[in-house]
C-alpha cells in the first residue's frame, strides 16, 4: 500500500532547483500530485503531495533531497498526509481574478474578507512585486472557488469596487 506525504522546502533560489527535485523524487518512485513552486524574494519554496513506493519511507526522501547541492540550506520536511488527494468542490477554480498597482497594507485581508462575504474559498494566491520603470508595481493574481453563480456577480463587483477606491486595476475571467 503506498503512502502519501507532504513536502515542503524552502531555500534560496537557484537555477536548477525544480529540476534536481522533482528528479531525486521521481528516482526514489515517488509520483508527484499537487504541487507548487513559487520565488518568494531571493528564496524558493517547493510544496508537493507524493505518493511513495512501499519500500520507500519519509526519512529516505527527506535525506535524499537534503543530499542534493541545489537544497543547501534548505528548511525541509516529508510528512505524512492524511487528508484526501483529490480536490472537493470547494477547489474547483471558477474564476480568475488580477489587482495590480501601489502596494497597500492590509490589500491581501481587504480582499479575503469580501471572498469569506461572499463564500468564496481561496484555492490560489500569488502576489509579487514587478519592477516597472522607476518603482515597482503590485500584482495579486488570485483564483477562487464561487460555487453560488447567482453571487458571482456582486463579489466580483465588490472586489472591483474594493480595488478601484484603493486605487488599483482589477481584471477577472470565468475559468
Amino acid at each position: 500500500m503506498t503512502q502519501t506525504v507532504l513536502v515542503s522546502l524552502s531555500c534560496p533560489d537557484r537555477t536548477g532547483l525544480v529540476a534536481a527535485v522533482t528528479g531525486a523524487l521521481f528516482d526514489l518512485g515517488a509520483n508527484l500530485g499537487d504541487a507548487t513552486f513559487a520565488v518568494l524574494g531571493q528564496a524558493a519554496e517547493f510544496t508537493a503531495l507524493c505518493e511513495l513506493p512501499d519500500d520507500v519511507t519519509a526519512p529516505e526522501v527527506e535525506s535524499a533531497l537534503a543530499s542534493l547541492p541545489e537544497t543547501e540550506g534548505a528548511q525541509l520536511s516529508v510528512t505524512p498526509f492524511t487528508l484526501a488527494t483529490v480536490h472537493g468542490p470547494s477547489g474547483h477554480i471558477t474564476h480568475r481574478i488580477t489587482v495590480s498597482g501601489d502596494d497597500r497594507p492590509g490589500l491581501i485581508a481587504r480582499l479575503a474578507e469580501v471572498f469569506g462575504q461572499y463564500k468564496a474559498n481561496i484555492v490560489r494566491l500569488n502576489a509579487e512585486h514587478v519592477p516597472e520603470g522607476a518603482g515597482t508595481r503590485y500584482i495579486i493574481r488570485i483564483a477562487i472557488s464561487l460555487s453560488d453563480a447567482d453571487a458571482a456577480g456582486a463579489c466580483l463587483a465588490t472586489v472591483s469596487n474594493t480595488a478601484g477606491e484603493l486605487g488599483l486595476s482589477c481584471a477577472w475571467e470565468t475559468a
